[in-house]
C-alpha cells in the first residue's frame, strides 16, 4: 500500500519552498490560450521556471496548474502554491479548494488590494459565458483577508501560516518574490520586455 503524501506544514517562518504563478499579458481582442509562468523558489533562490497555457475566460486553470506542477521535477520540492489573483487569463477562475485537494498542498492567493466584488460579479454574470459558475467559485473561496500590506485568499493553511509565508518571500515590496518574478518572466517572454508594476 502506498503511503499518503505527508501534509505540507509551514515552519514558524512560513513555507520556504514555493511556486508563484502569473499569467502573461494579452491584448483585449485576444481569444484562445494565454501563457502562464511559474517561478519555483527554494527559499530565497530561484530554482526553476514552469510554463503552461490556459484558455482566456475559460475554465481549465485549475486543471492546468495542477497538471503542470504534478508533471514537473519540482513537485516534491514545492510546499505551497502562490497565485497573483484568483483568476488567470481574464476570468479563468481557479477553484482553490480543488487545486488544494488535487495537489495536497496549501494554496495562497495574494493581491495588492481588495477587489471590487460587485463589479466582478456584474461583469461575470452579464458578459462572460459560464459566469455564474465562475462567480460561485469566487464566493466559495471566501472574502479576501487583510494580511499585512496585501490581501489574501487561502486553502489549506492558516492565516498565521499565510502571513509568515508572505513575509518570508517579500523582498522588493509587498508582493512575494515568486509572484513578482513570475510576473516579470511572463511579460519579458511575451512582449520582449517586462512592463507594468512587478
Amino acid at each position: 500500500m502506498v503511503n499518503p503524501r505527508p501534509k505540507a506544514r509551514a515552519r514558524p517562518g512560513g513555507f520556504a519552498n514555493v511556486v508563484g504563478f502569473d499569467d502573461a499579458p494579452f491584448p483585449r481582442t485576444h481569444r484562445g490560450d494565454v501563457a502562464v509562468f511559474g517561478a519555483v523558489y527554494a527559499d530565497a533562490r530561484l530554482a526553476g521556471v514552469l510554463r503552461t497555457h490556459v484558455r482566456r475566460d475559460g475554465r481549465n486553470a485549475t486543471e492546468q496548474l495542477a497538471a503542470t506542477l504534478t508533471a514537473s521535477k519540482f513537485r516534491e520540492h514545492v510546499q505551497c502554491v502562490l497565485l497573483q489573483g484568483i483568476a488567470l487569463a481574464g476570468f479563468n477562475v481557479v477553484d482553490l479548494s480543488a487545486l488544494h485537494a488535487r495537489l495536497e498542498l496549501p494554496v495562497l492567493v495574494v493581491a495588492r488590494r481588495a477587489p471590487n466584488l460587485r463589479a466582478i460579479e456584474r461583469a461575470l454574470l452579464e458578459h462572460v459565458p459560464g459566469g455564474a459558475r465562475k462567480w460561485a467559485l469566487i464566493e466559495r473561496a471566501g472574502p479576501m483577508e487583510p494580511c499585512g500590506e496585501v490581501f489574501i485568499q487561502r486553502a489549506g493553511l492558516s492565516l498565521a501560516e499565510a502571513r509568515a509565508t508572505v513575509l518570508r518571500h517579500s523582498r522588493e515590496g509587498n508582493v512575494p518574490e515568486p509572484l513578482r518574478v513570475a510576473h516579470l518572466i511572463a511579460g519579458g517572454v511575451t512582449d520582449g520586455e517586462s512592463r507594468g508594476r512587478a
